[in-house]
């Protein structure tokens, strides 16, 4: 099993780990660079998932951070707000605050109870939110 740090309410992963089976971490979670996860992955605080990391079921937390080129396979659920950065691949999105999609992401169906904001070209499939902005 991969080390984890705590700091407070903070969970770091350490750099390039791996991770079998599912994850729930009670807090926040500070994913590095490259770290994989090979069941589903489960944070009740916030989770920063590092460029190029990958996930291969589904995640569920309050608010996200997906780092650019990582990989989500299973659906993408938060309480809060999702941010997903350039050319990161996400199965779905459903999330009770925004949703900000930046330029290259590829993601399936997004439904935000918030505004869904879209800066460049993406991929997507249906886009539901109460708004919708496009910028670039």
């Amino acid at each position: 099993m991969p080390t984890v740090t705590r700091n407070g309410d903070t969970f770091y992963a350490q750099k390039g780990a791996y991770f079998e089976g599912n994850v729930k971490i009670d807090g926040n979670f500070i994913v590095p660079a490259r770290t994989h996860f090979w069941g589903r992955l489960t944070v009740t605080g916030t989770l920063e998932l590092g460029p190029g990391s990958t996930v291969a079921l589904d995640v569920n937390c309050w608010n996200a951070v997906i780092g650019s080129h990582a990989r989500i396979k299973g659906p993408l659920v938060a309480h809060g707000d999702v941010t997903i950065l350039d050319n990161a691949i996400v199965h779905s999105v459903t999330a009770g605050g925004k949703v900000i999609l930046r330029t290259g992401v590829h993601v399936g169906d997004v439904t935000s109870k918030d505004t869904i904001i879209i800066h460049g070209r993406i991929k997507s499939g249906k886009l539901v939110g109460k708004n919708m902005k496009v910028l670039g």
